[in-house]
């Protein structure tokens, strides 16, 4: 009987002992795992993430708003967005420069019509999309005319249809009233896209000047001949309007007067600040061009669509930032109107990140 008891209780100590080892287990595994950044914790170089809040200035508002403009991007988790961490970065050096005095007259502008205009509208998917001329912004519309169901598919939309905002079914942010104006932007997911200011300036320069493939005559027959007479230096130079006459105009801190003339054709050069006001408005995302295919489907999954639509098939090289490029435009400019176009675009070269150009170092 002596050596029944003595068995037992040494069961009993060793189940004692499991229970209490299991215990410890649990605690610490749950500790591990509570606190990511606690000793021991595994880091994920690839996917990491970060959680910033969204202002929350309108949320009781907001709390009493209808189905229609709750947000259904899977990046929204209540008033919560994840960003992989190189798009948060963006989003804090933008908000860094918004919030430097020095730049405020360079990264500041009302949110006007002109801006309004620029900003088209997806409320199936509770979407808006600033367009930024030369960054590849056709696809992106061709992207929302699918989602808006206007085409099943990106193939079947009609070339002629992208830019003819009378048949494309994209509505722009200034057709609705001031109130559903307000609601969208402060619920919709919202971004757009930018690249290195000087080769986008570039590929303007290029488009709508020398080889103007969707022809369009007033850029040759009136918008060029207003630059060359206010701006070519050598009167008896006959040639069409040259690259040093359009840094020149855009340099000029006066310029605005020929923009009115111009209208709104002048969005394919004005800043990325005139056209999105992105220390106004809280973006989402902000992609960059020469990362557009990284960019892309990341955008497409943080709206929450990448289900239902794919960005069309980018070109290798395409993105790519031609620095020979750049130098070899700018080669035969001098230094003063290098000097005073970047004047004009140092509010979108500090807010994006893009660095000062070499040329202008040297």
């Amino acid at each position: 009987m002596s050596d029944n008891m003595h068995h037992q209780w040494l069961l009993l100590a060793a189940c004692f002992w499991v229970i209490f080892m299991f215990m410890v287990a649990s605690k610490f595994i749950t500790l591990t795992f509570k606190d990511p950044d606690g000793y021991g914790a595994k880091q994920e170089p690839v996917i990491l993430t970060a959680v910033t809040k969204v202002e929350e200035a309108h949320k009781p508002e907001e709390e009493r708003w209808s189905e229609e403009f709750q947000p259904t991007g899977k990046a929204f988790t209540g008033n919560l967005i994840r960003q992989p961490l190189v798009h948060m970065e963006r989003l804090e050096l933008l908000r860094n420069v918004c919030r430097d005095a020095a730049l405020r007259n360079l990264s500041h502008t009302a949110v006007s019509k002109f801006v309004l205009d620029r900003i088209f509208v997806c409320d199936k998917h509770k979407i808006l999309f600033c367009q930024t001329p030369k960054v590849g912004n056709t696809q992106w519309k061709k992207v929302l005319i699918v989602l808006n169901g206007a085409y099943s598919s990106i193939e079947d939309i009609p070339e002629n249809i992208v830019h003819d905002h009378e048949k494309n079914g994209l509505p722009r942010l200034s057709s609705f009233s001031d109130s559903e104006i307000q609601k969208r932007l402060n619920l919709y997911f919202k971004f757009f896209i930018v690249r290195d200011p000087f080769e986008r300036l570039i590929s303007a320069f290029k488009d709508k000047f020398v080889h103007n493939p969707r022809f369009e005559p007033w850029y040759r027959h009136e918008i060029a001949p207003g630059i060359i007479r206010k701006y070519r230096k050598n009167r008896t130079e006959t040639r069409g309007l040259q690259f040093e006459d359009f840094v020149r105009y855009l340099g000029d801190p006066n310029h605005r007067w020929l923009d009115v003339q111009f209208g709104d054709h002048i969005i394919h050069w004005v800043t990325y600040v005139e056209l999105c006001a992105p220390c106004e408005i809280t973006y989402s995302v902000i992609g960059h061009h020469e990362t557009l295919e990284d960019d892309a489907p990341y955008i497409l999954k943080a709206a929450g669509i990448d289900h239902l639509v794919s960005y069309p098939t980018i070109p290798p090289g395409i993105t790519v930032y031609n620095r020979t490029k750049v130098e070899r435009y700018f080669s035969g400019i001098s230094k003063r109107d290098i000097r005073r176009l970047y004047a004009r675009f140092e509010g979108d070269f500090k807010l994006f990140g893009y660095r000062e150009p070499d040329f202008l170092l040297n």
